[in-house]
C-alpha cells in the first residue's frame, strides 16, 4: 500500500551528487555471491541522490547511514510477491526508481519514499514501530532491522499472508503482524515510538495519534486520490502536545478501510 514522489523540479534526480555518508556502496562492498547486490547499490546512489535533491522540503540532506545500510541489505526482490517475471528482469523492476505493483491495486514503493519514511521515525534499536499497510512486507522488513519490534497490520487478506511468508523466508522474527482495518492501530501492541502509515488517508486518523508515545512521530500522506498528497511528519511532545509539518508532495493509493 505504498507510493512515490510526484513529479516536480525540486525532486528531479539528473544531477549527479556525491554523498559521503561513511559507508561504501561500491563494487569492492558487494558480497561475491550475492547476483544483486549491484542493482541496490545502484539503488542507494539514486536515493541518495534524492535525498540531495528533496533537502529544501524534508530538511534531509542526507539519510541515516544505518538505513542505508540496512536498504542495502534487505532483498527488495523477494518482496515482488507471486511475480511471473524471471529472476533478472524482476530484480532489475524491483531495484528501479519507481514504485511497483504487488497486486490487489497495491503497489510496492517507490526506494526513496521507503529510506526517506524510515528516516523521519528516527528510529532506535529499542523502539517499537507500528506500520499501516504491510503491502509487500518490504517497509516492515526494513524496520524490522532497525527497532525492537515492528507490528504491522494489512487489511487484505491475500497481502498479509504473502507478506508473512516472505518474512518466514528470510527469517525476520521481530515482525508481528495482523488482519484488520489499520485506521485503528493496534493498541495491544503498542503504544508506539514510531507509526509509519504506507497509503494516504483523508485525515490523521484520531487513533493512531493516541497510540503515539510522548516524544514518539508518525509519518503519514495525507490527501484523496485524485488530489495533490502531502507526506505529513506528525510529532507528539513529551508533555503529549501533537504538532505537524507537510514535507512534500507524493502519490500514494488510497488508504483501504473496511473490514476485510
Amino acid at each position: 500500500m505504498t507510493g512515490g514522489i510526484m513529479t516536480n523540479r525540486t525532486l528531479k534526480a539528473g544531477v549527479l551528487v556525491t554523498v559521503a555518508l561513511g559507508l561504501c556502496w561500491g563494487p569492492q562492498a558487494l558480497a561475491q555471491d550475492d547476483p544483486f547486490a549491484a542493482l541496490r547499490a545502484d539503488m542507494i546512489e539514486t536515493i541518495a541522490e534524492h535525498a540531495r535533491s528533496a533537502a529544501s522540503a524534508t530538511g534531509r540532506a542526507h539519510l541515516s547511514p544505518q538505513i542505508m545500510e540496512t536498504m542495502h541489505t534487505v532483498p527488495r526482490h523477494a518482496f515482488l510477491g507471486r511475480n511471473t517475471l524471471s529472476p533478472r528482469p524482476l530484480a532489475q523492476l524491483a531495484y528501479a526508481d519507481r514504485p511497483v505493483p504487488i497486486g490487489h491495486g497495491q503497489t510496492i514503493s517507490q526506494p526513496f519514499i521507503v529510506a526517506l519514511m524510515t528516516d523521519l521515525l528516527a528510529p532506535e534499536p529499542d523502539h517499537v514501530v507500528l506500520e499501516i499497510g504491510s503491502g509487500s512486507g518490504y517497509q516492515a522488513a526494513v524496520l524490522s532491522g532497525l527497532v525492537d519490534k515492528v507490528c504491522t497490520i494489512e487489511i487484505i487478506p491475500e497481502l498479509g499472508k504473502t507478506a508473512a511468508k516472505a518474512w518466514s523466508r528470510q527469517g525476520y522474527a521481530n515482525i508481528e503482524a495482523r488482519i484488520g482495518d489499520g485506521y485503528y492501530g493496534w493498541e495491544a501492541c503498542g503504544p508506539f515510538d514510531g507509526i509509519v502509515v504506507t497509503a494516504a488517508a483523508g485525515h490523521i486518523p484520531p487513533p493512531l495519534v493516541r497510540q503515539l508515545k510522548p516524544g514518539g512521530r508518525m509519518v503519514i500522506p495525507v490527501g484523496g486520490a485524485f488530489v495533490t498528497q502531502q507526506l505529513v511528519l506528525v510529532e507528539k511532545d513529551s508533555a503529549g502536545q501533537v504538532t505537524t509539518r507537510q514535507l512534500l508532495p507524493v502519490a500514494f493509493v488510497p488508504l483501504v478501510r473496511g473490514a476485510p
